[in-house]
């Protein structure tokens, strides 16, 4: 009777100590042995990736779903096809733009049926608004919600109205109540111009007015907060010296804000769309310097993708996010703990985010050398670049979806 239902060996694998050469030995959907490469493993079947870097997959916090003039289930199903060409093997889902934004029990379980069958994890964010109360919000707890979602402003959503200071502090009480995370879109509205979609009327001012007001709002209540996206590098001080005032604060950032900077796209670029939107290139270079220091509190790494407003990116934030880390002389475990592990530990997913005994068996198989031509006609920003990094092969608790995703 073999011991396991597969082992995969790769030369590179990711485990929480570093790189090393292991083969992963799998059993209903869990990793239950971490061996050397050349252990005898008996298995119903074994995939030997050579030197092919084995990861755990990505966990994408954020992602938006629904696309304008396509019913939920087909949304679902192509965000999961993206998700799994792109290294990402679990979805958390953004409450809105989407129909029904998911703000009560009753749209949270319509989207829950929308998202069975898809061969992706799929979690959810519960939404936070002006009118959301108590009840609401123990209710999408119980359902559930992994954690909640609220914004300042538009956050690029309009089912998702800004929240005054005093809904965010009872917001806040209510979710440290229910031991949660609360993610916030921090661009204040009063700092933003009309219309504002453009970078001129959202400028970085406004993410440091609402930097502040959520640290205020924080260090009344002692809410745990997440600020995504965090974009504009000047407030890095601010969002540090929250730590020091005893405010559990932390932030996510996208590959694009880390990739691309505002001089980049042309003018049809979708790079455009981005709410907060790109910044310049000193902008960017002082966030990945952010996110490089000792203890950084932006601690995860996700997509940004929201197809609501045009912006595509699932498919490709793994290989632009190592394409950029790599030049800096960051390794694979830094990839895997912005993607995978940080994003685990922050929402209390137990068992995810990482090639380790007793763990799911999400994991992915990526050519972090092989370089790729994001074709001129791709929806996403990185349209035009090469980058570097290939998403081979990718498994959802144990059992593979895809393999091959990118063709040379």
């Amino acid at each position: 009777m073999p011991e396991f239902d597969s082992v995969i060996r790769s030369t590179r694998t990711v485990v929480p100590e570093g790189i090393r050469s292991a083969s992963v030995g799998v059993r209903d959907g869990r990793i239950e042995a971490v061996r050397p490469y050349s252990a005898r493993m008996s298995a119903h079947e074994v995939v030997d990736l050579g030197d092919t870097a084995l990861l755990p997959g990505a966990i994408d916090l954020g992602t938006g779903v629904h696309a304008p003039g396509e019913d939920l289930p087909a949304s679902y199903q192509r965000v999961s096809t993206s998700a799994l060409r792109g290294g990402v093997t679990c979805v958390v889902v953004s409450p809105a733009p989407g129909r029904p934004a998911i703000t009560c029990a009753d749209s949270l379980q319509v989207h829950q049926r929308a998202a069975a069958g898809t061969e992706v994890s799929v979690l959810f964010l519960g939404g936070v608004t002006q009118g959301t109360s108590p009840l609401d919000l123990a209710d999408l707890h119980a359902g559930g919600v992994v954690a909640f979602q609220g914004s300042l402003s538009d956050g690029g959503a309009p089912d998702m109205a800004a929240l005054g200071d005093g809904r965010l502090r009872k917001a806040m009480a209510e979710i440290a109540a229910l031991n949660s995370l609360l993610l916030m879109h921090a661009e204040d509205a009063r700092e933003l111009g009309t219309p504002p979609v453009s970078a001129e009327q959202r400028p970085p001012r406004a993410e440091r007015r609402g930097l502040e007001r959520v640290i205020a709002a924080a260090r009344v209540v002692g809410a745990r907060t997440h600020v995504a996206p965090f974009t504009a590098a000047e407030c890095a001080a601010l969002l540090a010296a929250a730590g020091a005032v005893g405010v559990g604060l932390t932030a996510h950032t996208c590959p694009h804000y880390l990739c691309l900077p505002s001089e980049f796209p042309g003018p049809g670029s979708p790079a455009h769309a981005c709410r907060p939107p790109l910044r310049s290139d000193a902008n960017r270079k002082a966030l990945w310097s952010s996110l490089l220091e000792p203890d950084s509190p932006i601690l995860t790494v996700g997509s940004g993708h929201l197809p609501a407003i045009g912006l595509y990116t699932l498919e490709w934030s793994l290989p632009a996010l190592w394409t950029a880390a790599r030049r800096r002389g960051r390794s694979l475990s830094d990839l895997a703990r912005w993607t995978a592990r940080a994003p685990a530990e922050l929402l209390g997913l137990g068992g995810r985010g990482r090639v380790q005994e007793g763990y799911d068996a999400d994991l992915v198989a990526f050519e972090d050398q092989t370089t790729l031509a994001v074709p001129d006609s791709d929806p996403s920003p990185y349209a035009g670049m090469r980058l570097t990094g290939r998403v081979r092969g990718t498994w959802v608790a144990g059992r593979p979806t895809l393999s091959d995703a990118h063709q040379p």
